[in-house]
């Protein structure tokens, strides 16, 4: 279903456009997080468990950043997982004001234990497209997210 506004044939197709995209991104992303619920895990929780796991101890506006998330959403994010046993801070040594986030051991297992079925989930929801149109895709998608002018 595209847009119904009766504006430029730039708008109609830009809109339209726009519409298909966050159609098609929240439809796979309900598809590939909905397991998540089983684990007792939000998506930005998932995010930061698979984040810490990847790239090692990070600091929470880093971790914002690479998720996309502010300041204040990302210290509750890991408060919640931190009263879970999931993550834990550590203040630095020469630096007290500068607080790392690290996974714990429990942590650890649960991402461990998640990513291999979540990698499943996107690899099958993305296989209606071919190899080159998964490429593009990926292409365009960081274009839209680069673009500066606006």
């Amino acid at each position: 279903m595209g847009t119904h506004y009766q504006g430029t044939a730039a708008a109609t197709l830009a809109l339209d456009a726009y519409i298909k995209l966050v159609r098609a991104t929240e439809t796979l992303s309900a598809r590939i997080h909905r397991p998540l619920a089983q684990a007792d895990l939000t998506v930005s929780q998932f995010g930061v468990l698979e984040a810490l796991w990847h790239l090692g101890p990070l600091c929470q506006r880093d971790l914002g950043a690479k998720l996309l998330k502010s300041g204040g959403n990302i210290t509750l994010v890991v408060d919640n997982l931190e009263k879970r046993g999931l993550v834990q801070r550590e203040r630095g040594t020469t630096d007290r004001r500068f607080i790392s986030v690290h996974l714990t051991a429990t942590g650890s297992s649960l991402i461990q234990q998640l990513f291999p079925a979540h990698v499943e989930r996107v690899v099958a929801n993305l296989s209606p497209l071919s190899s080159t149109e998964q490429e593009q895709l990926a292409q365009l998608c960081k274009k839209l997210g680069l673009d500066s002018a606006n």
